[in-house]
Order: C-alpha cells, then structure tokens, then sequence
C-alpha cells in the first residue's frame, strides 16, 4: 500500500473515533514518533568515530576553526 493510500485510511478511521480514542492515538503516535528519533539517533551514534568527530567538531566552531561554506561550495 503507497503512504497516500495509508494516510487515506488513516484520516478516514480518525474521523469515526471519540476524542477519548484520538487522545490514545495521538499519545501513541507520538511514541512511535519519539522512537523511530531514537533508533536514529543511535544509528549515528553506532559509527564508528562519531562521536569523537563530533567532539573535535564542535571544538573547531569555538575555536573559529571554520570555513564560510560559500567559499567551498560556489554553486549552492
């Protein structure tokens, strides 16, 4: 099924539930949401180095060890 179709169906079944029924599907939405952020998150935090990249990263920006991306990337 294509994520139109499932959004269809989903907006017409929300239309036929009480409040008291969206309330629970809007907590467990927001679940799902805060999950699939979460396994996301940890994917990236998975590579191998990242967070010490990460680290240095944030180090250079304080130390003005940075390029104006404009100077790099002319034809963005």
């Amino acid at each position: 099924m294509y994520t139109s179709q499932l959004r269809q169906e989903i907006n017409y079944n929300l239309e036929r539930l009480s409040p008291e029924k969206l309330k629970i599907v809007a907590e467990f939405l927001a679940y799902l949401a805060d999950k699939e952020s979460e396994l996301a998150t940890q994917e990236i935090l998975d590579i191998p180095g990242f967070i010490a990249s990460f680290e240095k990263g944030k180090q250079d920006v304080v130390e003005g060890r940075v390029k104006n991306w404009k100077n790099i990337r002319s034809d963005v």
